[in-house]
């Protein structure tokens, strides 16, 4: 006797919302500024009961310059600068309008540079 087999269900998956990132990348020279700017930035999101990943951090940019000393005499002597540039990222998922407006009112401390893209 043949047993009928169950027919398979074939459920559609709920439709998501599209979900909205605020991303923003934090770059400084100092480790210390960089680090309070962004406390400062997750403080001012979750005021606002808004969903923060970060901050994560990337990887230290050094940029090396090497000059010569001297110009005629000393040819083989050099000097080596290094400038660390120290950087950060933070999500927000489904950021609202006034978490938006809260974040470009901040005030943050000089040589902190700042890039925010949504998608």
């Amino acid at each position: 006797m043949a047993t009928k087999a169950k027919p398979t269900s074939k459920r559609k998956p709920k439709a998501e919302e599209p979900v909205s990132r605020l991303r923003i990348r934090v770059r400084a020279y100092e480790s210390k500024i960089l680090d309070l700017s962004v406390k400062q930035i997750i403080d001012t999101a979750l005021r606002y009961d808004a969903q923060v990943v970060g901050p994560i951090p990337l990887p230290v940019e050094k940029k090396i310059y090497t000059v010569n000393r001297a110009a005629f005499v000393y040819k083989n002597a050099r000097e080596q600068f290094e400038m660390r540039i120290h950087k950060r990222l933070i999500d927000i998922i489904n950021p609202t309008p006034k978490v938006i407006e809260s974040l470009t009112n901040l005030s943050l401390p000089s040589g902190v540079n700042i890039d925010v893209k949504i998608f």
